[in-house]
């Protein structure tokens, strides 16, 4: 069985920028393949790239764009499995994001496009459209600052909410005093999250 953590970066940054973290949970997962991919496109407003386009989003647009980034997303994830020879439901994918990393990890839950061993969403929000069909047995963390100027933590709170409601398991972990960013206690405490969920037989 094999286990892989796929990381998404946030809007305007690139896969890279995780490999730090990625190096920091392959030496306390055991065996674990980190894949740090870019989004589909270069970002519209300046370099790096993005998943979706957020040039003149507003709420009311949000999930039309997650829908529409979709395909080209499930195109990636599914490059990166085909080239690790990882299948979901016999080997386990976790599927961690940052900020808008972290709104389409949460989207590929809700609409469950692979079987995920678990999801960890930094900073995000979920703002797909339902109806959504959640697999019931992927635990989920949603870690967030309590000061992020950029998605406020009560959203991370309402995805919580809403995903406890649709039989989700979630866990929450908020931090105070901290921006829009992965610290190290956030880390961790992921770390501690995923390390009994890849090393359980199922």
């Amino acid at each position: 069985m094999k286990k892989m953590i796929v990381l998404l970066h946030g809007v305007g940054s690139r896969g890279s920028d995780l490999q730090g973290l990625g190096k920091y949970w392959s030496q306390t997962l055991d065996d674990v393949i980190i894949a740090t991919p870019d989004g589909p496109s270069p970002f519209d407003m300046g370099p790096g790239f993005q998943w979706f386009s957020v040039n003149g989003i507003t709420d009311e647009t949000r999930a039309a764009r997650i829908a529409e980034a979709r395909s080209a997303f499930n195109a990636t994830i599914n490059g990166l499995l085909e080239k690790h020879d990882v299948q979901p439901g016999r080997d386990k994918l976790v599927l961690s994001g940052f900020s808008q990393g972290a709104i389409m990890s949460l989207d590929a839950l809700v609409n469950a496009e692979w079987p995920l061993a678990a999801v960890v969403a930094f900073s995000g929000r979920l703002a797909s459209a339902q109806p959504w069909q959640p697999a019931p047995h992927t635990p989920v963390l949603l870690v967030h600052g309590e000061s992020d100027p950029v998605i406020h933590y009560q959203q991370s709170q309402h995805a919580a909410e809403l995903l406890g409601a649709a039989g989700v398991d979630v866990d929450t972990y908020f931090e105070p005093g901290v921006p829009h960013t992965i610290t190290a206690n956030g880390a961790m405490k992921a770390a501690n999250f995923l390390l009994p969920l890849l090393n359980r037989v199922d």
